[in-house]
């Protein structure tokens, strides 16, 4: 049983371990690409563009049906 609860304490690092090498991967190209002006410009234009629409469809699907 002890053997059981060592391998189960070990997922949680490993979800760690990897979420963060997912995230220096895809935010290492980001880094090199934003020394251009035009480029982190249009970054930043993509990243505010997604999280609004994020926002905008979770707010339509938790919002209530409007009456007719």
């Amino acid at each position: 049983m002890k053997d059981f609860f060592v391998n189960v304490t070990r997922y949680p690092r490993y979800l760690i371990a990897f979420g963060l090498g997912v995230l220096n991967s895809v935010a290492e190209p980001l880094v090199r690409r934003g020394r251009n002006p035009v480029t982190a410009v249009a970054m930043v234009g993509a990243l505010v563009s997604g999280l609004l629409s994020v926002v905008l469809v979770l707010r339509a699907m938790v919002s209530p049906a409007p009456v007719a």
